[in-house]
C-alpha cells in the first residue's frame, strides 16, 4: 500500500493519504494562487476515505467558489497557518492535497496521463506551461458537470504579458552579460 505522509510547517497537524492520487490538478486560478500566496496549486486529488489525518485537528475555512458558488472546506492548522488540504461541496468523496505540504512533494508525479492544467486564463504572466498535458483556459468541466475541451502544448509554453506584449529575457533567450 501507498502511503504518503505529509504535515504543516509546525508539525502540530499531521496527515497520510493510503493510495496514489487518483490525479492531479495544476491549478492557476486566483482563488488557488491567493491561497497559496504562489503562481498555482499542484494539487493531487485522492478519495476523501483515503486522507487521514494522524495528528492534531485542523481548523476548517468554508469558502464558497466563485465559479460554481459551492462550498469549498479549507483544512488548515490553527497554530502555523499551513493550509493541508480541502475537501468539496462539489466533489464529495474527494480530497486536494496541498502537495508542498506533503512531506516528499517530489513524490507526486505531474505526467500527461494523470495530470491536467486548469484555468490558465488566469497563470501570472511567467507562469511555464507542461506541454502534453490537458490544458483550459478555465475549469474542465462547467458548472453543470459538462467537459470542455482541452489543448495541449506540444513543448514548454510561457503563458507571457497581457496584451501579447514579449516576454523580457524569454525562454531560450540568452541574456546580455
Amino acid at each position: 500500500m501507498t502511503v504518503l505522509s505529509g504535515g504543516c510547517l509546525c508539525g502540530a497537524l499531521r496527515y497520510e493519504a493510503r493510495s496514489p492520487p487518483l490525479r492531479v490538478t495544476l491549478c492557476h486560478c486566483r482563488f488557488c494562487q491567493r491561497v497559496t500566496g504562489s503562481s498555482h496549486l499542484v494539487e493531487p486529488l485522492f478519495a476523501r476515505d483515503d486522507l487521514h489525518v494522524t495528528a492534531g485537528t485542523p481548523t476548517v475555512y468554508r469558502h464558497r467558489s466563485d465559479g460554481s458558488g459551492r462550498h469549498l472546506d479549507l483544512n488548515f492548522c490553527a497554530v502555523c497557518g499551513t493550509t493541508l488540504f480541502m475537501t468539496f461541496e462539489r466533489f464529495p468523496g474527494l480530497c486536494g492535497v496541498y502537495a508542498g505540504t506533503l512531506d516528499d512533494p517530489a513524490a507526486i508525479e505531474v505526467r500527461p496521463d494523470n495530470a491536467k492544467q486548469v484555468f490558465v486564463a488566469s497563470a501570472r504572466p511567467e507562469a511555464v506551461l507542461l506541454p502534453g498535458l490537458a490544458t483550459f483556459d478555465g475549469p474542465a468541466m462547467d458548472a453543470a458537470g459538462q467537459p470542455q475541451a482541452p489543448f495541449v502544448h506540444d513543448a514548454l509554453h510561457l503563458v507571457g504579458r497581457r496584451g501579447n506584449e514579449p516576454f523580457p529575457g524569454g525562454i531560450g533567450e540568452s541574456q546580455p552579460g
